[in-house]
């Protein structure tokens, strides 16, 4: 999922894109016009004012965002006087202001509600965002300054936020590779811009696949197993492409389908998985691989130049993991544990097969939906039994906003005045315990044809208190929308997805940072989905579950024996889930551990990806990994290179954080505010594991996450 904006050595153009769709289409306005870029908003803490932004006005304002940006930073790099703290560092985190408003809203519209202008924008100023990074990452001078300061931090007298401020940046300019000689500086250059333009065409590809891989089916028949409102919603979406009397499934970004839990043809599952396997191998204009390989060489040849010996060492210097050989120790600990269990689970689903299907060989296709059926058996559990008691709007008011009021007392407050780019979505005032409002909040659900796959968390305003700013936070998600007149219900899956991408939120509207570089949720990548896998957990806490978990037509509460099943189905089916995870890590960090002079430089991306799997332990022919290289939109454009292993990482944190609240008290006012005030109200502004273990009190330990996951 997209967490937040990235150091700006490595920002990119928005980490995902998708196909048609969305906006008014006007002239563009100049700085002396109507560009509503060009000042600041005057809505409540500068929320963009979505009546008045036209496609035509990014493109003006991000090049001349660009253009004010350079003139701040060489201004600041030519300054006569001795560098200070304030003239070079606090003058570095005032810059750009122009340009970070215009592209928080460029990446949530980009992502979240595209068509083909703002694709075009992307692709366009690519490249010209990337060389603005390395002017300002590259600059000699500037670069100068910082190392005088970071020299002289000690004797600075400065706070201990302003000194880790100075830490950040000199670690981050010495990444970009401030220390290079002027010729390899030119080279890294010219490799950003390609990666840049690479992983723009990388999103487009694979949104462009992903929409043109969608199943038609025009027997309904075909379709058996799915729910009356399941087929009115693929009935909807193919009328949505004008294909009248058909029905459409369309893909999300991971590689299992929700539909092959419940359809029974076994020949339209295989169909359905193929289609999602296959969206961007098809020899088309849609195929990445030969744009992957590229990608994957300008990685390793930057690390070269950087003097790493591969690129994940080069990328993981800042993480909490440190190495890939940290990394790679964390996932052998994991692999086994969970491949054993996976074996177990396809056994046992072999043994319903060979009952109900003689002869039928257990296949990806058809492992969720006989997953399903040994659920149902062992734990007499349905999903269309539970849907119910999940509508969207109880799980969001009654569970994950009750949840934040019970643990950190906040309220929240929807506003119909203020306007949103799309209709569907909802904006609250989010209230802090003295009665002050502390930020806004804005949620997009349901999925759509111009919306991309999955579900993150960003800012459209970061919190600041040098820059006077208060969070403006989104959540986008991707949950099929009813048909007209229908409730949304959702499963027990998404509504734990409603409950972590909020944990981000939180991280973000409890900021407190004087400098937006290390405000809020702006931390490693191994270290960000912390609050958020944490804050899954209390969509089970029996006060918060009995709260929302009610029937959508009668407001009854769920009954506990259907809630017992819950409980007891919880570690069901986890020996796969963790190893398709695990198998997406693999394949991250094979990818990120080539060297740039490899002389066996892989030309067949299918085969690179099934040795990887194979040298991981992690081969098992019945559980295809979560993502396919080809379709791997987090590491090859949304900032998780080398870092995908940070789910699992961050998992371990959660569950162990967690295991000090059921120590504690549980779910009380008192352990939240001090979870608030160690945690989620940091920033980047202290060491990860000493933030951790002044929390917990001692370092993270794996067992509470193998036991959450029933593999201890």
């Amino acid at each position: 999922m997209k967490v937040t904006q990235l150091p700006l050595s490595i920002l990119l153009l928005g980490a995902l894109a998708a196909c048609n769709g969305g906006h008014t289409s006007t002239s563009g306005k100049d700085s002396t016009g109507a560009n509503p870029f060009f000042v600041k908003s005057s809505l409540p803490f500068e929320a963009p004012d979505f009546t008045k932004i036209k496609d035509a006005d990014f493109k003006p304002a991000i090049e001349e965002g660009i253009k004010q940006q350079q003139a701040e930073i060489q201004a600041i790099a030519e300054d006569t006087a001795a560098p200070t703290f304030e003239n070079t560092l606090v003058a570095l985190e005032k810059s750009g202001a122009l340009l970070t408003r215009v592209r928080n809203v460029f990446d949530l519209l980009a992502d979240a509600n595209t068509n083909d202008t703002l694709d075009k924008v992307r692709e366009d100023e690519a490249a010209a965002l990337a060389a603005n990074d390395d002017a300002i990452y590259l600059n000699t001078k500037l670069f100068k300054r910082v190392h005088t300061l970071y020299q002289e931090r000690d004797k600075l007298n400065l706070d201990a936020e302003s000194k880790r401020l100075v830490e950040y940046y000199h670690q981050q300019f010495e990444m970009a590779g401030a220390n290079l000689s002027d010729a390899d500086k030119e080279i890294v250059k010219k490799l950003n811009k390609e990666r840049a333009s690479l992983s723009v065409a990388f999103n487009a590809k694979v949104m462009a696949g992903t929409k043109a891989g969608a199943l038609v089916v025009s027997d309904k028949a075909a379709l058996a197993g799915l729910t009356d409102d399941a087929l009115a919603n693929a009935a909807q979406a193919a009328k949505d492409r004008k294909l009248d009397g058909k029905w459409l499934l369309p893909l999300q970004n991971t590689t299992q389908q929700p539909s092959l839990q419940s359809i029974t043809d076994r020949p339209t599952r295989q169909a359905l998985f193929n289609a999602s396997w296959t969206r961007n191998e098809k020899g088309d204009s849609n195929d990445t691989r030969q744009l992957i390989i590229r990608l994957a060489g300008i990685r390793a040849q930057k690390a070269q130049l950087l003097h790493f010996k591969n690129y994940a060492a080069y990328n993981l210097q800042d993480q909490v993991a440190k190495t890939p050989e940290a990394v790679t120790a964390f996932l052998e600990k994991l692999g086994p544990a969970a491949t054993a269990k996976a074996k177990q689970e396809a056994a046992t689903i072999q043994a319903l097969i060979d009952q109900k299907a003689k002869g039928i060989q257990l296949a990806p296709w058809d492992w969720n939906y006989y997953a399903e059926q040994v659920r149902k058996a062992q734990y007499n559990l349905d999903d269309n039994e539970i849907k119910p008691y999940f509508e969207i709007n109880s799980v969001l008011t009654n569970g994950v906003f009750y949840a934040a009021h019970l643990l950190y007392g906040l309220d929240f407050k929807e506003r119909h005045d203020l306007p949103v780019y799309q209709k569907d979505v909802r904006v609250f005032d989010v209230i802090d315990q003295d009665g002050k409002q502390i930020g806004l909040f804005y949620c997009d659900y349901f999925k759509r044809d111009n919306k991309s796959g999955g579900a993150w968390c960003n800012n459209l305003v970061g919190q600041s208190k040098l820059l006077g700013k208060q969070p403006v936070i989104y959540n986008v998600c991707n949950f099929t929308k009813p048909a007209p007149g229908q409730p949304a219900l959702l499963s027990f899956t998404e509504a734990r997805v409603m409950f972590h991408e909020f944990g981000h939120a939180l991280h973000g509207f409890f900021a407190s940072q004087q400098y937006p570089a290390i405000s809020g949720a702006q931390t490693a990548r191994d270290f960000v989905e912390f609050p958020s896998q944490f804050n899954e957990h209390w969509a089970m806490d029996p006060k918060v579950f009995s709260n929302y978990a009610k029937h959508y037509k009668t407001g009854a509460a769920m009954p506990q024996q259907l809630v017992d099943k819950i409980k007891k189905a919880a570690t069901f089916n986890q020996g796969y889930s963790l190893t398709e995870a695990l198998a997406a890590d693999a394949i991250d960090m094979a990818w990120h551990t080539l060297p740039a002079d490899s002389g066996a430089w892989p030309k067949d991306v299918d085969a690179f990806e099934a040795t990887a799997l194979h040298n991981a332990g992690l081969d098992l022919p019945q559980v295809p990994p979560r993502y396919r290289s080809s379709y791997f939109l987090h590491i090859w454009s949304g900032g998780y290179a080398s870092a995908y292993y940070a789910y699992a990482w961050t998992e371990m944190l959660a569950h162990d954080a967690f295991s000090w609240f059921e120590e504690n008290g549980g779910l009380t006012r008192a352990n939240g505010q001090r979870f608030r005030d160690m945690i989620l109200s940091r920033g980047n502004t202290l060491d990860y594991g000493k933030m951790f273990r002044d929390f917990r009190g001692h370092d993270p330990e794996i067992g509470p996450l193998l036991k959450s996951r029933g593999l201890k």
